[in-house]
């Protein structure tokens, strides 16, 4: 076991990420009959037991290969991925919160929630300033090197944001309540404000540069992480705000959540559609499973409930009709991932060492004197 944890990097986090907000994603839609909520609070149960295993296997990782550890930290594609530690803890416990008191009540879910809430922020918020520090003075990147893994550390926030607002009514009333809700709306900021400083570079790279190396593809979906927990978040606060804050502050919460979110959904569909013609090209040319597949769940989810959240708050059916679709697109993408991950775990190709990956090619920016671009 010992041996086996060596190459296990904070990727894996993705996993738990990806199967959380399959359940808290489908907790947001109206899906018929009892049996669909019993159905993703099992999910939910499964992305708590997976995050379990992941961080008892991850201690191991750190006792006893600590230069691997220290390598990922050093490794510029590697350490963005402890976002992914901050984003599995603060998932799961809106999973706890929304979904978890159905089996373990309430009270021990509220629990449960806020300790996994914590925690994950903290780590979140250490990732944030940590892993573009040592961008900037340990890892050597160049801007073709721009990849939307990039954005992962600065999401975290965005996640926490969008997830505490759950945590408000279970606080006193007054001031406690106040604090939390501003807190998210901080954190809100914190990580938009990060994102649009960041999302440049990762464009300005996939047209300069190319397109991404096959293996690396998937990762554009990344982007509709901040774009959907976003719009998410916004509706959160505009749900919470009445009875916390003054009313014309929860006027504006209401205001923000539509003439925000709307926008921003709809360049978020607009990414969703540019990134699915990048993967249909990286697997007509080869393309191969790998752990980055998960890239295919979370930031899909998080458009599921921005999407539901503007079904809310406008009453638009066409909001609702287009959330219920991609949550289809959600749970596809759940179960070939994870089927997948499960066959290379049993293989045990998914745990061996890394292989050196091919340079990738530098599309030439020259014109030649007829005026085609090579």
């Amino acid at each position: 076991m010992v041996t086996a944890v060596r190459h296990l990097g904070p990727n894996w986090y993705a996993s738990v990420m990806g199967t959380a907000v399959v359940a808290t994603a489908g907790a947001t839609l109206p899906l018929p009959g009892r049996g669909a909520r019993t159905a993703c609070t099992a999910v939910w149960a499964l992305a708590l037991v997976v995050l379990v295993t992941l961080l008892a296997a991850r201690a191991l990782h750190w006792i006893h290969h600590r230069d691997q550890a220290r390598a990922h930290l050093l490794d510029a594609a590697a350490a963005p991925f402890y976002g992914c530690l901050a984003m599995a803890l603060v998932s799961v416990g809106g999973g706890a919160l929304s979904l978890g008191r159905d089996w373990i009540g309430a009270t021990a879910a509220v629990a449960l929630g806020a300790a996994l809430y914590t925690a994950g922020t903290a780590v979140g918020l250490a990732s944030a300033v940590a892993v573009p520090y040592l961008m900037a003075v340990r890892h050597r990147v160049e801007p073709h090197q721009a990849t939307p893994v990039w954005l992962l550390p600065l999401v975290a926030p965005m996640v926490s944001a969008a997830v505490g607002p759950l945590l408000v009514p279970h606080l006193p009333p007054g001031q406690a309540r106040q604090t939390l809700l501003f807190a998210c709306v901080a954190l809100f900021g914190l990580s938009m404000l990060a994102t649009l400083l960041m999302l440049p570079l990762v464009f300005a790279r996939l047209i300069t540069a190319g397109p991404l190396p096959l293996a690396l593809t998937p990762t554009l979906f990344l982007v509709l992480g901040p774009l959907g927990q976003s719009t998410t978040a916004v509706g959160m606060f505009a749900d919470v705000a009445p009875g916390v804050v003054p009313a014309s502050y929860g006027d504006g919460f209401a205001v923000l959540a539509v003439l925000y979110g709307v926008p921003v959904m709809g360049f978020a569909l607009l990414w969703l559609g540019l990134a699915t013609a990048h993967v249909v090209r990286a697997r007509r040319q080869g393309m191969g499973f790998s752990l980055t597949w998960w890239a295919f769940t979370f930031p899909v989810g998080t458009c599921v409930t921005g999407t539901e959240s503007l079904a809310r708050h406008t009453g638009l059916v066409v909001f609702q009709g287009i959330a219920v679709l991609l949550y289809g697109l959600l749970v596809a993408a759940w179960t070939t991932a994870a089927v997948r991950t499960a066959h290379g775990l049993l293989s045990g190709r998914l745990l061996a060492a890394p292989r050196p990956a091919p340079a990738a090619p530098r599309r030439a920016t020259a014109r030649t004197t007829s005026g085609a671009v090579r």
